[in-house]
């Protein structure tokens, strides 16, 4: 049997120093992205390993938590922890009587109801980190390189350019590691058995009997709209549901790490911009299998292409936050005639304003947003993400940059 690669994760070397300074650290993010991977691979030896999924543990957890942290004690792994949340409480207990740091790292895949027990019992004691697939640095071997994006004067070129085919079969394949360098058919059934494991582990709990076969309808539908902004009550129409439903639906996948809802830029002053969020799916690859674009050619060429591309590029630069420990400090910007940034990362009261073509001739114009938005704040570099194969100045400080210099 061929030994499965380990491909380095940026989040590794913040896991560690993070780990040093607080009693209890928890990754969260989607299924099946890495997490238990990267903390054994980081533990060695060193920890116990125990996982909730395994059903025996989980009724030892749940039904007598202090034997299970008895049995699994410190300095150990437990993983999804969300499926037991009486051991917070006595995990609370174990961390209040050592006077050590790192005893518990715990990854949960689901954090629904699972971030409001560990914010009511663990508070000051515990440091959480999102984690998401691999981001385009990790998968080419470089996850030790990558730093939290921001537009420079000069792009830093550590990755070789892909054009524009390769890209896409990147953004169709999708970030999830059991899905790298797999062919068609293995592809579709990650997915497929993925979808399957969402709905029966995850899903079921939160949503309404006998609606799984609209859920899934609405996972469609949602994915058909990854890049655009939340329209609620199209998606309800389309689904068959309410559009509270919808509403309570949109939560739960961002609970659970598959969307992102990108807010809109707004101050006071500009009452008549879009309150209206952005919804992004953080893996393009589960969003075209649900969207129905069955061969990274059909995406490339299709009506959606553009927003896959815009979809990619935000959670590229998205994973750049997050795999540093660092919440993204991003927003959009649109008012009310129209005009649009894609993307606006805000960095010590300046702005850094993003525009992103799918295309490899970019122009000033693509930009035209960037001057208007300079009239409400402060603005600094800016760039254009697109396909270009070299940095191309648009103007005194905005460059076109290719996705694989972010």
């Amino acid at each position: 049997m061929t030994e499965k690669l380990y491909f380095e994760r940026t989040l590794a070397k913040e896991i560690s120093k993070i780990s040093e300074d607080f009693k209890a650290v928890l990754v969260t993010g989607p299924r099946q992205i890495g997490k238990t991977t990267l903390l054994k691979h980081l533990a060695g030896e060193n920890r116990k390993y125990v996982t909730l999924d395994n059903q025996s543990d989980l009724l030892l957890a749940k039904n007598d938590p202090k034997g299970f942290l008895d049995t699994y004690s410190p300095p150990v792994i437990i993983d999804e922890i969300q499926y037991a949340p009486e051991l917070f409480s006595y995990i609370k207990i174990l961390l209040d009587n050592s006077n050590q740091n790192g005893l518990i790292w715990m990854t949960g895949s689901q954090q629904y109801d699972m971030m409001k027990n560990v914010t009511e019992s663990l508070a000051g004691r515990i440091a959480i980190i999102d984690m998401l697939g691999f981001s385009i640095y990790e998968r080419e071997g470089q996850g030790t390189k990558q730093q939290s994006f921001l537009p420079q004067s000069t792009a830093k070129n550590q990755l070789i350019k892909k054009g524009m085919t390769d890209t896409f079969k990147i953004i169709w394949q999708g970030s999830f590691p059991d899905v790298i360098s797999k062919d068609e058919k293995s592809r579709r059934a990650f997915y497929d058995s993925y979808i399957r494991t969402y709905l029966e582990r995850d899903v079921r709990q939160l949503i309404s009997l006998g609606k799984e076969i609209a859920f899934i309808t609405f996972l469609k539908v949602a994915a058909a709209r990854t890049g655009q902004e939340l329209n609620y009550e199209d998606i309800a129409r389309n689904v068959g549901v309410s559009s509270v439903t919808v509403k309570n639906w949109v939560s739960v996948l961002k609970a659970s790490g598959i969307i992102y809802l990108l807010q809109p830029y707004f101050k006071n002053i500009t009452k008549r911009l879009t309150k209206t969020p952005k919804l992004y799916f953080l893996d393009t690859g589960l969003a075209s299998y649900l969207a129905g674009w069955t061969t990274a050619e059909a995406l490339q060429f299709g009506t959606s292409a553009g927003a896959f591309f815009e979809t990619f590029v935000v959670s590229e630069i998205l994973k750049s936050y997050y795999h540093n420990a660092e919440n993204p400090p991003v927003c959009f910007f649109r008012d009310e005639k129209g005009n649009e940034i894609d993307l606006l990362i805000q960095k010590d009261q300046t702005f850094y304003p993003i525009e992103i073509k799918k295309h490899a001739t970019p122009m000033l114009k693509d930009v035209s947003g960037f001057k208007i938005f300079e009239k409400l704040e402060s603005v600094e570099q800016g760039c254009e993400v697109c396909l270009t194969p070299k940095v191309q100045p648009l103007s005194k400080n905005v460059n076109a940059i290719s996705v694989w210099d972010i």
